[in-house]
């Protein structure tokens, strides 16, 4: 009989032992990997939403600035030596090493008109980057073509605009094709129109005032993208919108050590209720030790019984904890996450290291009872029989 049939003959007779430490190592592993997993499809869904939060960098013509104010009051400033940023200029950012990180890049043009005698901004975008960087809009009315003007709700109100008016813009008639609902933000007080229709309103052919970039910023630091997009654009300023970077990625931070803390915490009682559990077992068996001995087994033929029996749990305890996680994972977030349907692949890394990771848990945990059965004299596991 090899010493391979033994520790399975050993595991079917002491079948109460053996479930005892495969569901420890289960629990221990599943709950690893639940977390992890949860942990993963939570950050993801987060992660999704906060890119499609809108711009966190934010370009403009790069001048010398002095600000004149203190103590809170504003005198203005005076620039100097101000750069022009054209529209052409921006096709150096398609070429910089992440570009593929840009979800969106949105070059704006910004003046002040008159209608109705008063002074209000007009502000020049392109709609189709607007639908990502600014998701939250809801338009009542359609959005303008060439020739047609979004009212934001606060201008809108104040102007006395409507759905169908007709504006007069320094000699461009525009139309009204929407108001736009109320967003809490400077958008409410501005009109919109599209770029190359605000850039001749304007008489800003070619030029731009600012670009908005939403960057995803998962697999790359901000700082990177706004690194490189300044050596793209020399003549610009290029800023991260700090709050909404630092947020995310405290947010996710934090979620993160969580995790790790709590999968540590696991592990450990998986591992004290293996050594717990094999240790008893080696004093159960301290007569068949004996035997075993007895008859021309060595030390380490003892020890290799013992760590194969906590092997072959280990293996069974590590694909049952990993496909247990799976569904423990799709529960927590039915209950837990504000998106129930959020995706969860079968992950072949995680489940190579929740199997990996039992093995590793249970071996360790069984080199000490391992130990003290080889260790055991057999002259006195003889005598109790």
């Amino acid at each position: 009989m090899t010493l391979k049939q033994i520790a399975i003959q050993n595991l079917l007779r002491r079948k109460g032992k053996a479930l005892l430490i495969l569901v420890g190592l289960v629990l221990g592993i599943g709950t690893v990997v639940t977390v992890i997993s949860f942990s993963d499809a939570v950050t993801g869904d987060i992660n999704h939403k906060l890119e499609k939060y809108g711009a966190n960098i934010l370009v403009v013509p790069r001048t010398e600035n002095l600000s004149l104010s203190y103590g809170g009051i504003q005198m203005g400033g005076i620039s100097f030596d101000m750069q022009e940023l054209r529209e052409t200029d921006l096709e150096a950012v398609k070429h910089i090493k992440n570009y593929r990180n840009i979800a969106a890049m949105g070059p704006m043009a910004l003046g002040a008109v008159r209608v109705n005698d008063r002074p209000v901004m007009l502000a020049g975008v392109d709609f189709e980057e607007a639908r990502i960087l600014k998701p939250w809009w809801k338009v009542e009315g359609g959005q303008p073509g060439a020739g047609g003007i979004l009212a934001g709700a606060e201008a809108a109100r104040v102007l006395g605009l409507a759905v169908g008016n007709s504006l007069d813009l320094g000699g461009h008639p525009l139309v009204v094709t929407g108001i736009l609902m109320p967003t809490g933000s400077q958008d409410d007080q501005l009109l919109f129109t599209t770029l190359p229709t605000a850039q001749n309103v304007l008489n800003m052919p070619g030029r731009v005032s600012m670009v908005e970039v939403a960057a995803l910023c998962t697999g790359c630091p901000i700082e990177d993208m706004v690194r490189q997009i300044s050596a793209a654009l020399p003549g610009a300023k290029v800023m991260a919108i700090q709050q909404v970077v630092k947020g995310r990625m405290e947010t996710l931070a934090q979620f993160k050590k969580l995790s790790f803390g709590v999968s540590v915490i696991i592990v450990l009682i998986g591992s004290l209720v293996v050594l717990v559990t094999m240790t008893g077992s080696v004093r159960e068996r301290k007569e068949e030790i004996g035997v075993f001995r007895a008859i021309g087994f060595r030390k380490a033929h003892v020890m290799r019984i013992i760590l194969m029996e906590a092997t072959l749990i280990a293996l069974a305890a590590g694909i049952v904890g990993y496909l247990g996680s799976m569904g423990a994972t799709r529960l927590a977030l039915m209950l837990f996450a504000d998106n129930p349907h959020v995706a969860l692949p079968w992950n072949v890394p995680l489940a190579a290291g929740a199997l990996g990771m039992s093995l590793v848990v249970g071996v360790l945990a069984s080199v000490y009872p391992a130990l003290t059965a080889a260790r055991m004299d057999p002259n006195d596991a003889l005598r109790a029989l």
